[in-house]
């Protein structure tokens, strides 16, 4: 018979750990997208996380609760990540002036470009338990994770330890391995940075009205009538317009008009089909191209902004491995 000091050994052990630590795999997934920007090396950085843990699990005393430890671990595996990559921005994050619609877009495969995180990445088949939804939904939109991009990696961590998950200024201090003055001075700085940058973030599925939820599926049957007025009339004057890895982003109806009717490679009816999900939170849809063979396939993933009743912002992702993470088809046949 095995005889145990602190946490139980062998088997035990291993049992004791994936009871503490398994209902926090979604939440940490979320913490370490906020982090990075990408959701496979989120996914990545949360194995590594649990690898970590179980390996230092019969050391673990309990002075603190088993959730900041992990986010302890999680937190600085992220920034030995942050280390070995530069940040992740959209193309409005660049320092550039809004693009020219009529001017062929250009794509920039030299950098890593924000990436969409799926709701179905983190929460799978099953429908998330509210509580747990919304520590794991909390700061995940586009627009707060791009924002988050322009902060160095720590400042980043303490923006996000304090202000999206509300911990202590000694838990945040613990993760990051600081005194509690330099981690507060690190939020300071972090919040002067960012400022109102993530203040304009659109509003989570679960948080629309009747009457958004209403614009956005008026917004999806637009694309597929490719009734381009239709489309930008939903949006508000200032709506915004970007496509990673296109490097460039539009401002205003007009140009994002312009943008539609000139570089879509859609012209008519059914041409485009929306198929809706949810990402980052927000409202989103797989938007399938029409190939001369009739059968639909991936062309690009939105997620879409709605503040106060109208469209202000949409990012589209070309990427097949978004559409799969969605657990989106990979054709349809209309």
């Amino acid at each position: 018979m095995t005889t145990t000091q602190g946490p139980a050994t062998g088997a035990a052990t291993d049992a004791a750990f994936e009871e503490l630590t398994t209902p926090l795999r979604r939440e940490l997934l979320a913490h370490c997208y906020r982090m990075l920007g990408s959701a496979g090396e989120a996914e990545d950085m949360v194995q590594e996380t649990y690898l970590r843990a179980w390996k230092a699990f019969h050391s673990f005393e309990g002075r603190s609760s088993v959730r900041t430890w992990m986010y302890t671990i999680a937190t600085n595996t992220c920034l030995t990540a942050l280390k070995r990559q530069g940040r992740r921005p959209l193309p409005s994050g660049l320092g550039q002036p809004p693009g020219d619609p009529r001017v062929p877009v250009v794509e920039d495969r030299s950098r890593d470009w924000l990436e969409p995180l799926p709701d179905r990445l983190v929460w799978g088949e099953a429908a998330p338990d509210p509580a747990e939804a919304a520590v794991a939904s909390e700061g995940v939109q586009l627009a707060v994770v791009a924002a988050l991009q322009d902060l160095p990696p720590r400042q980043r961590a303490a923006l996000v330890l304090r202000d999206v998950l509300q911990m202590s200024a000694a838990e945040t201090a613990e993760a990051l391995g600081c005194t509690v003055a330099a981690a507060n001075s690190a939020l300071q700085r972090a919040r002067a940075t960012i400022g109102d940058g993530a203040s304009r973030a659109g509003r989570r599925v679960g948080e629309l009205s009747e009457q958004e939820r209403d614009v956005f599926a008026r917004f999806c049957a637009a694309f597929e009538r490719y009734d381009v007025p239709d489309v930008v009339g939903l949006m508000a004057d200032q709506a915004s317009w970007q496509m990673p890895p296109f490097d460039r982003y539009y401002l205003g109806r007009e140009a994002i008009a312009a943008l539609i009717g000139t570089q879509c490679p859609a012209s008519g009816p059914r041409d485009l089909l929306m198929l809706p999900t949810v990402s980052n939170g927000q409202p989103a849809a797989g938007m399938y191209l029409r190939g001369e063979d009739g059968v639909h396939r991936p062309f690009q993933l939105v997620v879409v902004d709605i503040v106060d009743g109208v469209v202000t912002a949409v990012v589209g992702f070309f990427s097949a491995e978004a559409f799969a993470q969605a657990g989106l088809p990979a054709e349809v046949h209309d």
